[in-house]
């Protein structure tokens, strides 16, 4: 976990614990049910854990926030994410019943109290949170709709609610094509040396 730590210095040896342990809990479950790429197994510290944790660059999640992963696969960004502020809340949805049992069984493994997984799809969700968070899911455009509903109206945070979005490539025809106001992007090079990272993002979208 040297490159987590490298990034994330103030962790305790709990979180440390836990984050040491989701490498052999990927793996474990990835031989029966295909989440993570056999390519990426091999690097999930770099291509899923800090990936995930990039969200947190952007923002710092305040005690009691409540956020909702969609289409949330394996667990990403959710548990890494929920590992790093076991004070919030978080909602992992899937379409996939089967990737939402290895993110329950990951989670019970770890003794992650602050995770409900659930095998539901986003236009079903009725609750609101202060973020919707997700890893390129389907384009902005598309996605918005989904959850427009979900949103506390009450922001706490500098970064005013809505969706934190991981996203990767050339997105200025897709940012345009969505017709959503004030999004910000943040280059992930700028927080993380990798070249993995060179062309990832995340894209914040205000509320709306």
């Amino acid at each position: 976990m040297a490159l987590i730590q490298k990034y994330f210095p103030e962790l305790s040896p709990k979180q440390l614990e836990q984050f040491s342990r989701l490498p052999e809990l990927y793996a474990h479950w990835n031989n029966q049910i295909n989440v993570v790429s056999r390519k990426d197994i091999e690097n999930i510290d770099e291509r899923h854990i800090l990936h995930s944790l990039a969200i947190a660059k952007v923002t710092s999640f305040k005690k009691g926030t409540t956020l909702l992963d969609v289409g949330t696969g394996g667990g990403f960004p959710g548990i890494p994410l929920a590992i790093l502020f076991p004070d919030c809340e978080f909602h992992l949805i899937d379409s996939i019943g089967k990737k939402i049992k290895v993110v329950n069984a990951i989670a019970e493994a770890l003794g992650l109290e602050n995770v409900k997984a659930e095998h539901c799809r986003a236009e079903k969700v009725k609750e609101s949170y202060d973020f919707v968070i997700s890893r390129a899911v389907t384009r902005l455009g598309r996605f918005y709709p989904w959850v427009r509903k979900n949103f506390n109206q009450r922001s706490k945070h500098k970064v005013k609610n809505g969706i934190l979005y991981l996203k990767g490539g050339d997105l200025m025809e897709e940012l345009s094509e969505s017709r959503l106001k004030k999004i910000a992007t943040y280059k992930l090079s700028d927080y993380f040396e990798e070249e993995f990272f060179e062309t990832k993002k995340v894209i914040h979208v205000p509320a709306q």
